[in-house]
C-alpha cells in the first residue's frame, strides 16, 4: 500500500489483528526484511511495516533525519487511525528511529525491542566515513554500499544465496535516499538518555556473530534500560531477521505475550 506522510509517499504493509507492533527495518533495506519474521511470529499480532523514506518503495528526499523517519511513523499510524500505544521493533538503523519515536513520542510508545543496533552515537571518524560514503553513493550509485556493508552484514555460514539476494537489494536503494540516511546516521544523538529514562519493557536481540553492532553493545543498552532482557541468537550475524527469522520470532513471541497490560507501566 502507498500513502503520503509529511510530504513523502510512503510504502507499507498492515497485516493481522491484535495489539499493533511497528517494525521498522534496517539501512538500505525495507520492510521486506521483516517478512520471514511476520511469517513465523503468530496470531494476536497487528504488524505496520513502513518502507523507511528514501529506501523500498518509499520515496526520497535529500535531507533528512532521525526525527523526520520517526514523525514519518507516527503519521502513518494515525493515518491508519491507530491510537494504541504501539511496541516498536528497530533493527539497526530501525533501531535508531525506534529510539527517535521513543524520545519524540513517549506516550505512544508501549515496548521497545531493539534488534540488532546500539544507543550511542557515532564517533567522529564514523560520522567522517558516512559522509564520504554519502558522496560516493551520490556520484557512484548505491552499488558502491553494497560493496562495501555486503561482507560485513552476515554471519560467516550464511548462504550465497542469502548474501547475494540482500546485497541486490542495497545496490537498488535509490541513491538520493541512501546518502541522506547515511547523513541522518552521522548526525544521529547518544540515545542513552533516552532508554534510561524509559519506564516500560525493553528487549535486546542480537545476533552471536553481529560484526556490526556486537553482544557487547546489546548489553550496554540492556544496561542503560535498567536491566533489560538480552537474547543473543545463535548462528546470526548482523542480518538476523533473515538469518535467523524463527529464533527472533520465538523470542518476540516470548516476550509480547509477557507483555503487562497497556498502560500498565513495567
Amino acid at each position: 500500500m502507498q500513502t503520503d506522510v509529511n510530504g513523502v509517499s510512503l510504502r507499507y504493509d498492515v497485516r493481522g489483528d491484535g495489539e499493533p507492533v511497528l517494525f521498522l527495518h534496517g539501512f538500505p533495506f525495507s520492510g521486506a526484511l521483516w517478512e520471514p519474521v511476520l511469517e513465523r511470529l503468530g496470531e494476536g499480532v497487528r504488524a505496520i511495516v513502513p518502507d523507511l523514506r528514501g529506501m523500498g518503495g518509499s520515496a526520497a528526499t535529500a535531507v533528512a533525519e532521525m526525527e523526520d523517519y520517526a514523525a514519518d511513523a507516527a503519521a502513518l499510524l494515525e493515518l491508519l487511525g491507530e491510537t494504541r500505544p504501539v511496541v516498536v521493533v528497530g533493527m539497526s538503523m530501525g533501531g535508531y528511529v525506534a529510539l527517535a519515536f521513543a524520545r519524540l513520542y513517549p506516550e505512544r510508545v508501549r515496548a521497545l525491542a531493539l534488534v540488532d543496533t546500539r544507543a550511542g552515537p557515532d564517533t567522529a571518524e564514523a560520522a567522517r566515513g558516512r559522509h564520504e560514503t554519502a558522496d560516493r553513493v551520490l556520484r557512484e550509485g548505491s552499488g558502491v554500499l553494497a560493496d562495501a556493508m555486503a561482507p560485513k552484514l552476515f554471519a560467516p555460514s550464511a548462504p550465497e544465496a542469502l548474501r547475494a539476494r540482500w546485497r541486490e537489494v542495497m545496490a537498488a536503494t535509490p541513491r538520493v535516499g541512501a546518502a541522506a540516511a547515511l547523513r541522518a546516521m552521522a548526525g544521529r544523538p547518544d540515545s542513552s538518555d533516552t532508554l534510561r529514562d524509559f519506564r516500560r519493557p525493553v528487549l535486546v536481540v542480537v545476533g552471536e556473530e553481529d560484526a556490526v553492532t556486537p553482544p557487547e553493545e546489546a548489553r550496554r543498552m540492556a544496561e542503560a534500560a535498567g536491566g533489560a532482557p538480552v537474547e543473543v541468537v545463535p548462528g546470526a550475524g548482523h542480518m538476523t531477521p533473515v538469518e535467523q527469522p524463527e529464533a527472533l520470532a520465538a523470542a518476540l513471541r516470548r516476550w509480547l505475550v509477557a507483555l503487562p497490560p497497556p498502560g500498565v507501566v513495567g
